[in-house]
């Protein structure tokens, strides 16, 4: 879509984003930064940035929106006849987006490109526990120290990669520049052999990357098609001793299949995300030793939320100034991403 013309004007910036993070996602730099650009709503000076929703929209021409904010339905957007941009500091927008958003013509940023570096980070570490059976090490301590034979490590590690996605790529550059000298499979449907090569992995089928790797490590979006995709069969082809690892969805996982294999211990995983998330606390997967379960931390968390907010008030200066947005999502791409 056209970035649109350069104003000269201040536009209504509107800022809607739960109170607990809003803090931490814009802290004052930000919206003083936001304030010089446009009219912020509401006054820079308060305590919260978030906004009351959606009379607050009344005036907006840009929205700025985070965890917390609401769909932005055809009801919603009846109530903000000037919106024109959203810049979402968080990550997905498929919670956040109508159609409605897309015939009204309104521009839609998101985010998670500054959100996938502390991704790519945490599976990266993931991945060096999994290597190291660190779960399986961890659950026998006490009965001892493992002898040194008995021990493992990543050096010449076959590490499958599931989708191609940004944090699937990061995850393919961050092993590829490792001195481990890991072997990369990569299975992803919309990637071409060549171009799976160019990024450092070996393309292979979904079922060839299950039977070879030692850990496997989940990137796809959840799709139709994506839904239950490691199921039952395609885990029973994982090496005995193979480690699991999810930090996209859930329910890309078979969950009671992966719950079957962990308790059989043949299997370790590593699970940021879970379906349903939460686990009910009584669920297998939350006791037993050779499962990580996370609540879905590998994304920007603390101080590292502030690269949201920082990246969505560059795209609202990239709006203003007429220029192409780096996170714009469009009603085509959005079916792809997570």
């Amino acid at each position: 879509m056209t970035a649109p013309a350069a104003r000269p004007d201040r536009p209504t910036v509107v800022c809607v984003m739960s109170p607990d993070v809003a803090g931490l996602v814009l802290p004052a730099p930000l919206r003083d930064r936001l304030a010089e650009m446009a009219r912020l709503v509401p006054d820079p000076s308060g305590a919260q940035v978030h906004a009351t929703f959606p009379e607050a929209l009344a005036e907006a021409e840009v929205l700025v929106s985070g965890w917390g904010c609401p769909r932005l339905t055809a009801e919603v957007l009846a109530r903000a006849p000037k919106l024109r941009a959203v810049a979402h500091a968080a990550g997905t927008v498929k919670s956040l987006v109508s159609e409605a958003v897309w015939e009204r013509g309104i521009v839609v940023s998101s985010a998670a490109d500054a959100n996938a570096g502390p991704v790519i980070a945490y599976t990266a570490a993931l991945i060096t526990l999994a290597a190291r059976r660190t779960l399986t090490m961890a659950a026998g301590y006490r009965a001892g120290w493992p002898q040194t034979a008995l021990r493992s490590g990543g050096d010449g590690l076959t590490v499958g990669i599931i989708g191609a996605s940004r944090i699937g790529r990061g995850v393919i550059a961050q092993l590829a520049r490792s001195d481990a000298g890991y072997r990369i499979l990569l299975s992803d449907p919309y990637v071409t052999d060549e171009e799976a090569r160019s990024l450092g992995a070996e393309p292979v089928e979904l079922a060839e990357l299950c039977r070879r790797s030692a850990v496997v490590s989940v990137h796809a979006p959840l799709l139709p098609e994506t839904t239950g995709l490691l199921d039952a069969g395609l885990l029973a082809l994982l090496p005995d001793g193979a480690a699991v690892i999810n930090t996209a969805r859930g329910a890309i996982l078979d969950t009671e299949a992966l719950t079957r294999e962990c308790v059989s211990g043949r299997l370790e995983a590593y699970l940021d995300v879970t379906d349903p998330e939460p686990v009910p606390p009584e669920h297998p997967l939350v006791s037993l030793p050779n499962v990580l379960l996370t609540p879905h931390i590998a994304g920007a968390q603390g101080t590292e939320v502030r690269r949201l907010g920082q990246y969505a008030v560059a795209e609202v200066a990239r709006w203003l100034a007429g220029e192409p947005l780096r996170g714009e999502v469009t009603r085509e791409a959005l079916a792809r991403l997570a």
